[in-house]
This record gives C-alpha cells, structure tokens and sequence, in this order.
C-alpha cells in the first residue's frame, strides 16, 4: 500500500526554528487539526510532545480525545464545550457565550478584520460582562490574520486592532488571561515576538508561506508520499494506458502501475498536463481512484517529498494538497 513517510528531523528543525522565534518551546502550540494537516494527528502529537511543546490546537472533541492528555492545554477551535481542565474552547459569538456551562475554560475570539467569525470589537464590553455575571472561566482572548502571509499593510492593521482588544481586556479587572494572535507567517515575519503564545501549523509541517520579499526563514518539509508497485507490462509504440487511453505510447516502453491515486487523496488532475512525480518520471494517462502508471519498475516511488511544489502544479496552496491525504495511507516516522 501507499505509505506517508514523516521525518521527525525535519519536524525538530522546523520546532528549533520557531521556538527561537518566539523565544521559547513553551510559547508554541502546536496546531493538530485535520488530522494534523494530513500527516497524522496522533503521530504527530507524539512527536511534538516528546520534544518539549506543552500547548496544542485541534478543530473538534474528536480531535482532543485523541491528543490532550499529551498537553497541558488543547484548544478547540469549533466545538461545545465541556468541563475538562484540559481543553479551551473558542467562543465566536455572543450567544455561544451566554450558553457557555460553568467552569469550562473559554477563550474569545474577536474579529479583528478577518470577518469570518469571532466577536466584533464593539461587542467586546459586552462579551465581558456576560463572562463576569455568569462567572465563566476566561482563559484566553484571540484572532486570526487574514493577510499575514501577503505583502500588504493588512497585518499591521491588524495587530494595531488586537492591541485595542488587550487594553478593552485588560481594563475588565479579568485576570490571568493569555493572549494570542500570531499563526504560521505572523509569527515568521514578527521582528520581536511578545505575546503568550503563538499558533503554529503549517510551518511547522515545512513550509514558509511568506512572499520573497519578506524574511525567509528555512523550513524542511516534513512528509513524503511513497507508491508500492503493483504490476509491470510491456507496451508496443501507440498502445493506450488507463482509462480512455489518453496516453498513447509514442515508443516501446515498460510501464508499472502504483498503488495510489485520487481515492487516497491524490488530486485526479489533467491527463494532458501530468504531475511529474519526484523521480521526475510523468504520470502516464488518468489517475484512477487506487492507482497510477508510471515508466519505472521500481518496487516503490516518491510521489513527492515537497507539497508546495506540487501545489503550484494544481494551482493551490501546500495546505490543500497535504489535508487531502486520507488517514487510511499507513505514516511512518524515519
């Protein structure tokens, strides 16, 4: 079967490189969720963990079951809360809050310009006061950067609007908050990091999104897609491969087939625009839902070792190509 390959050198270069951004391993929350952007939820909370890292991020209870007892505190980013002291829960809006059960550690999150969730500036007092009346537990104050990773005055307007978060907050008589803002590219671009903790995931998986003209930071990437080889033929020259032969042999050739293919979350793509896999060797006719056909006939074949490339191929970002992977490929760690 395909497998995932995780090089947990890489991942502790990467892990080495942020923490000397941030100032300190305890600083970084490692960012787990969809299944750890594809490379394995599990696997990649133990990893992390046994390096030092002490916070993490997932998207649901699922997802928290599986990893917090490796932390001290996960975060869940969209799910109801509960009482377990240790899990956060992002509160969005208004209403969430006021169903918010006693007890269960809340972090606010306000739109600070992303405006896909959290609450509005405006209604910062507000959310504070409920917490204060209700007597819930505020744990955390946060937001998201839309454009950290562009070349833009976006971020620094930004920030400039967290900065008036933490004061509003800070001026609420609520003590012992933890504030945080900065993602992947916030945190690689920042010059001088100051807040509690910084939430950390694809750069942590090897990839630095940031335009050129901003401080490039050197990441290795940290998973690699491997094919076991099914079956070897023979072709004569204009002999057709897969379905409706759009490949058509232009010379004799020995072709294999591979036991990947957009069932296990290899994008189907164009067959007269192939991915050339890292052998540099094209994808010959369609992908099928288990398999591909290559000219090789070697017993297993990378894929790819570097999904940012591969997400230039199909014109998206490494994000799409890495969460795609199906949990079912077996992950390893070299």
């Amino acid at each position: 079967m395909a497998t995932i390959k995780i090089s947990k050198n890489n991942l502790y270069h990467n892990l080495n490189k942020l923490a000397l951004k941030s100032g300190s391993k305890n600083k970084i929350a490692a960012v787990l969720k969809d299944n750890a952007y594809g490379h394995g939820i599990e696997l990649i909370a133990k990893l992390t963990s046994d390096w030092g890292i002490e916070q993490a991020v997932v998207v649901s209870n699922e997802e928290a079951t599986k990893v917090s007892h490796l932390f001290k505190n996960t975060l869940v980013l969209n799910d109801t809360p509960i009482n377990n002291p240790k899990l956060s829960y992002a509160i969005t809006e208004i209403k969430a809050l006021k169903n918010a059960p006693k007890g269960a550690k809340l972090e606010l999150k306000v739109d600070t310009g992303m405006h896909r969730n959290g609450i509005l500036i405006n209604e910062l007092k507000e959310a504070l006061n409920i917490i204060k009346a209700n007597d819930l537990n505020l744990y955390g104050v946060f937001t998201h950067y839309r454009s950290a990773d562009e070349f833009s005055s976006e971020f620094a307007w930004q920030k400039a609007n967290f900065e008036e978060v933490k004061t509003i907050v800070k001026q609420s008589s609520i003590d012992e908050v933890r504030f945080h803002s900065h993602n992947s590219a916030s945190l690689l671009r920042c010059k001088s990091f100051s807040e509690d903790l910084a939430r950390v995931g694809i750069a942590m998986y090897g990839y630095n999104e940031l335009p050129t003209p901003l401080e490039q930071i050197e990441l290795k990437p940290i998973l690699s897609l491997w094919a076991k080889r099914s079956s070897t033929r023979e072709l004569k020259k204009g002999q057709r491969v897969g379905y409706g032969g759009d490949f058509v042999t232009k010379k004799d050739m020995i072709i294999s087939t591979y036991d990947i293919g957009y069932g296990d979350g290899l994008f189907r793509g164009n067959s007269q625009n192939p991915l050339i896999i890292k052998d540099g060797l094209p994808i010959l006719g369609r992908v099928s839902m288990d398999f591909i056909s290559i000219e090789s006939t070697k017993e297993e074949i990378c894929i790819f070792d570097n999904a940012k490339e591969v997400a230039k191929h199909f014109n998206t970002i490494s994000y799409e190509i890495t969460t795609n992977l199906k949990s079912r490929i077996k992950r390893e760690v070299q």
